[in-house]
């Protein structure tokens, strides 16, 4: 599994033979990448925020998988030509991914056809197995958080029942989790690899990384601390 962080809350994930591209804002600093070099065969939006879902007329040709709420929404506003609406819990297949939507604690809300807001905040766990009760340890498993608070399914669900092995959680504070709460979720989803996302793009969530890396390291948490650069890729594979 490639996981590519292109700023902000977008990343590009490669599952095999498929190519996911989660919540698609190219209009940050932190990435050069042209929307047009970017050739997903599904995009994955979390919730209706301008900064997540801000490049998804780009991909109008592309299977967008988001709550049924927001799926209306950029098939009339973005002119998206196929959705896959799906909901908290649910598990959808995507070529060679299984994508898991879990809730995020956050707002969403906008007036549109489709009531007050977009649906449930979300994040994604992408594994290249199904989930079951049995625990897998040949399997590959990425955790997007999503814009989120610090939230107790983390510990509780996430962790025991999906098992990520790696997780993007948002650390810029103000709008989501700051480093000590983003260092915390690390530590209970008990994943070997973390990336902070969701800071440096834009005055209220300019942060000081280092003190991602400091707090995570302060919980007592095993996970390696990657910092990546915009449009940097980490190889995340079996046994890393």
């Amino acid at each position: 599994m490639e996981l590519t962080w292109h700023g902000h809350s977008t990343w590009h994930v490669s599952v095999e033979d498929t190519e996911l591209l989660i919540d698609p804002f190219f209009d940050n600093p932190l990435t050069s990448t042209d929307p047009a070099d970017v050739d997903p065969d599904y995009v994955l939006l979390t919730h209706g925020h301008a900064d997540h879902i801000g490049s998804v007329g780009e991909f109008a040709d592309v299977p967008v998988a988001a709550s049924p709420e927001l799926a209306g929404y950029v098939e009339d506003e973005y002119g998206v030509e196929e959705t896959i609406g799906f909901n908290l819990g649910g598990t959808v297949e995507l070529g060679d991914a299984y994508v898991t939507k879990h809730r995020a604690d956050h707002t969403n809300g906008f007036d549109t056809d489709y009531g007050n807001g977009a649906g449930m905040p979300s994040g994604f766990v992408i594994s290249d197995t199904k989930p079951t009760q049995v625990s897998d340890e040949e399997s590959t498993t990425f955790y997007h958080a999503g814009d989120t608070g610090l939230m107790t399914e983390m510990r509780d669900v996430i962790a025991p029942y999906l098992e990520p092995d790696a997780a993007a959680v948002p650390a810029g504070d103000h709008f989501t989790m700051g480093p000590m709460q983003a260092a915390i979720a690390v530590d209970w989803l008990d994943v070997d690899h973390a990336f902070p996302m969701h800071y440096d793009t834009f005055g209220p969530i300019e942060i000081d990384v280092d003190d991602f890396v400091d707090e995570v390291k302060g919980t007592g948490s095993d996970a390696d601390v990657h910092v990546l650069d915009g449009d940097e890729t980490f190889e995340l594979s079996e046994g890393y």
